[in-house]
């Protein structure tokens, strides 16, 4: 094995790793809003470790731009969209974990106009 081999076998791994531990995440978290929290964060850490890790395997500069530009992309993309999965949740009325000990928005939403105070 080379150096590239070796180089685009731990981002690949990596890349699972993160991806494994947001899946387990959804099935083990007790609430909606834990469960996207972990998809957001592992898996955007995931998707990014495998992207580069093709990028490496390529060793082309249009394919490693390509997944530069799939990575910036995710990377904006996968947060913006929890926060907005978290915050519809929470303005429905989806109910919390019972482990859930501070919701620290009480009275500093306007429920009717979905902003803040």
């Amino acid at each position: 094995m080379d150096l590239k081999e070796i180089v685009t076998l731990v981002l690949a791994t990596i890349g699972v790793v993160f991806m494994l531990l947001a899946a387990i995440g959804m099935l083990k978290l007790p609430d909606l809003y834990t469960r996207v929290h972990a998809t957001g964060k592992a898996g955007t850490l995931g998707v990014t470790g495998v992207l580069l890790s093709v990028a490496v395997h390529h060793g082309d500069l249009v394919a490693a731009a390509k997944m530069i530009a799939l990575i910036a992309f995710f990377l904006l993309t996968a947060p913006v969209a929890a926060h907005m999965l978290d915050r519809a949740a929470y303005l429905t009325g989806v109910r919390r974990a019972p482990q859930t000990v501070q919701d620290d928005l009480v009275g500093k939403y306007d429920m009717e106009q979905g902003r803040l105070r």
